[in-house]
């Protein structure tokens, strides 16, 4: 079994990662956590290092849980929505966790939601966490 967390290292994403960890556990899963970063001008060299460090900081996690794993950022020229539908489909991902935050409707409609993507289009079985 394969299990993608999207991961940009907010407390709902830490909350995801964790529940990542236990369904690996529980269904002996490779856990593949992805951060994704627009790229171009639109991504400064400190959102890249900062999504490193978060990167490594949930490998390590996992590690400890021997738990396999593998990092990757995702630098594609796509929203994180879309990034995270094609590497579950390239990867053959049998599972998607994500952290969602609380945002209004309003909000939803003049910024968008990646997670809605998500859910919406993904080729598996989506798991939210609050």
């Amino acid at each position: 079994m394969k299990i993608l967390v999207g991961y940009d290292g907010s407390n709902s994403a830490k909350d995801a990662l964790a529940l990542a960890k236990q369904h690996a556990a529980a269904f002996n899963a490779k856990v593949f956590v992805v951060a994704s970063l627009m790229g171009g001008s639109a991504t400064h060299a400190t959102e890249v290092e900062h999504a490193n460090e978060n990167l490594e900081f949930a490998r390590s996690l996992l590690e400890e849980a021997d738990v396999p794993c593998e990092a990757k950022l995702l630098v594609r020229g796509m929203s994180p929505g879309e990034d995270l539908i094609d590497f579950a489909k390239e990867q053959s991902v049998d599972e998607i966790i994500i952290g969602i935050k609380r945002r209004s409707k309003v909000g939803k409609l003049l910024f968008g939601s990646n997670a809605q993507y998500v859910i919406v289009k993904a080729p598996c079985p989506v798991v939210t966490v609050k």
